[in-house]
């Protein structure tokens, strides 16, 4: 193995800033610390503005080890910049993002080899302009605000992190993990991160490309009409669905079911029964032991062919290469 002496992570903490966050990662290089009798090499220090207590958005108080003064003295392996938020009247959520922060991060990030986020810690980033001309990603509540407020920054809501050069950006707060794991496994090869992986009782890894989203996490409707139709496509997914059939169903012609979708969802009806069809594979390759040629029938895409089309076009994977990753091991 080659030297990999002084690999120092520097974690960003502030007042508000999400635990797990913070708390994740070092638990992940301490493993990988502990599986290559600390050949891995890695030192993992929390930096803030003093030395005071932090208190984190979920009250837990926690010391920094130094100053971003002293970090910002020496050369820095890899920079993790987590987030916080905050929630108006209406509870939707918005990032914080602190000039001063904002300031320190750009002093940080030009002494360091590798910059990453976590979360909304992307905004962050965004705003020290070290995502300029970039492709990002984000918490998927927080996605539009980072597009609306840096249209410098291709913003995709999809991925679970996302690696452009030298800066990584994950996705929400548990994906803190599978970036660690990520940011080991290019440091010390898939074999050291499978280990790693295997003491969390993770996946290895989630891939880049994989969906932070699922069909229920998606927008909820805010008219019963679309409701009622988002239930008939689950309660009919094995069955040929068109737009005239939802259309017909919803009692609308096609052109206004299409408008329904785009206005209620941000999606087209294809595409949606698409997502649902994909949902429901998934679970299928998860939890069962079905061949493909069945899930891609009780699924709605009635060959294998779409079904494998379908999976490289949203999850960038095959059926075959999910279920080997997302197997659920069954009971004896």
């Amino acid at each position: 193995m080659a030297d990999t002496a002084g690999r120092l992570i520097v974690i960003v903490l502030f007042e508000g800033v999400d635990l797990l966050d913070v708390t994740g990662p070092p638990e992940v290089f301490s493993l990988a610390l502990r599986e290559t009798d600390a050949a891995a090499g890695y030192e993992v220090v929390l930096a803030a503005r003093t030395l005071d207590p932090v208190t984190t958005g979920a009250g837990v108080r926690v010391l920094p080890d130094r100053t971003f003064a002293d970090v910002a003295a020496g050369a820095i392996d890899t920079l993790i910049v987590p987030g916080a938020v905050e929630f108006d009247e209406q509870r939707r959520v918005r990032p914080l993002v602190d000039p001063e922060l904002v300031d320190w991060v750009k002093v940080l990030a030009a002494r360091t080899h590798r910059i990453t986020s976590v979360c909304v810690g992307a905004h962050l980033l965004a705003a020290a302009g070290l995502l300029d001309g970039k492709r990002a990603t984000t918490h998927w509540s927080t996605a539009p605000q980072l597009a609306a407020d840096h249209p410098e920054v291709t913003v995709d809501a999809d991925p679970i992190f996302i690696r452009e050069d030298n800066v990584w950006t994950g996705a929400g707060i548990s994906a803190c993990l599978d970036l660690s794991l990520a940011l080991i496994a290019d440091d010390l090869g898939e074999a050291v991160a499978l280990r790693v992986a295997r003491q969390l009782v993770m996946y290895l890894k989630r891939p880049s490309g994989q969906s932070q989203f699922s069909v229920p996490l998606e927008q909820v409707s805010t008219t019963r009409r679309i409701e009622d139709l988002r239930h008939h496509v689950l309660r009919h997914v094995a069955e040929p669905l068109t737009v005239s059939d939802l259309a017909a169903y919803a009692h609308v012609s096609d052109r206004h079911l299409t408008r329904l979708f785009k206005t209620e969802l941000g999606t087209t009806p294809h595409a949606y029964i698409e997502s649902v069809r994909v949902e429901k594979a998934r679970h299928e390759l998860e939890s069962s032991d079905a061949t493909l040629e069945r899930i891609a029938a009780v699924c709605g895409f009635g060959t294998v062919d779409t079904l494998v089309r379908a999976f490289r076009r949203r999850l960038s994977t095959t059926p075959t290469e999910y279920r080997r990753r997302f197997r659920v091991p069954q009971a004896p």
